[in-house]
């Protein structure tokens, strides 16, 4: 598996409300060689910020993230070339017209002949079994059948790292099973946040973010119960009657 290391990684910004920056994600350290890494955490506590490092999209703020040794920074396009993401909505990423178009264009650099690339398309199409669905607007599509459209452009380039931010957030119960079956067949190294606690625990690993800093890294099951006891005792530090 590929190496993704992150070297007391911080991201700070400011604000207009404070003197001080605000901490996005506070002097982490990991080195992430597992087949599948999960992530989870409530929102805003840092996991997008973290998934964002790995390919650049956010620089930090001080220390550094490698990936196979290449820094995040220095070395962007090397590692994007290497590093696939997937976004929470895929109207951030399907550009084009239709899902085939969006595959096609995503293949644009790396398969220069266009009948080539128009088969290499559709197989990552039919992977997906979206082929049926490659010629539709992409608004005319499903909220779930634009995120898989959104990972098949992503698959289709056969990244080794594939990041994905809360992918089965627009999914139903037979996409969320797809996607999940999809991810199992994977050969790529995967890191995704999820607030699916069932697909986390599919993971080999799993990481629990609270206020940027990570407060458990360990077994899937032992993440879950950290996360739960995390929540319960936000419940009762707010006074809600959890009975």
């Amino acid at each position: 598996m590929p190496a993704v290391t992150f070297d007391q990684a911080t991201v700070a910004v400011e604000t207009d409300h404070s003197p001080e920056p605000k901490i996005l994600l506070d002097a982490v350290t990991l080195d992430l060689t597992e087949r599948r890494v999960g992530i989870i955490g409530a929102n805003g506590s840092g996991k997008s910020t973290l998934l964002r490092l790995v390919n650049g999209l956010v620089q930090p703020t001080s220390g550094m993230v490698t990936v196979d040794g290449d820094d995040t920074v220095r070395a962007v396009r090397k590692v994007r070339r290497h590093v696939g993401f997937v976004f929470t909505d895929p109207l951030s990423q399907l550009v084009m017209p239709t899902g085939r178009e969006d595959v096609e264009l995503s293949l644009r650099r790396s398969v220069k002949n266009g009948t080539e690339r128009r088969n290499q398309a559709d197989a990552a199409l039919q992977r997906l079994n979206l082929l049926h669905l490659a010629d539709q607007s992409i608004y005319e599509l499903s909220g779930g059948e634009r995120q898989l459209m959104a990972l098949a452009a992503v698959l289709a380039v056969n990244p080794k790292i594939l990041v994905l931010d809360e992918p089965s957030t627009l999914l139903d119960l037979r996409n969320r099973e797809l996607l999940r079956r999809t991810l199992a067949g994977l050969d790529q190294q995967i890191i995704m946040s999820t607030h699916d606690l069932d697909l986390a625990l599919e993971m080999d690993r799993v990481l629990v973010i609270e206020q940027g800093k990570v407060v458990f890294d360990g077994t899937p099951a032992g993440a879950v119960a950290a996360y739960r006891a995390l929540c319960l005792h936000s419940l009762q530090a707010e006074g809600q009657d959890i009975r």
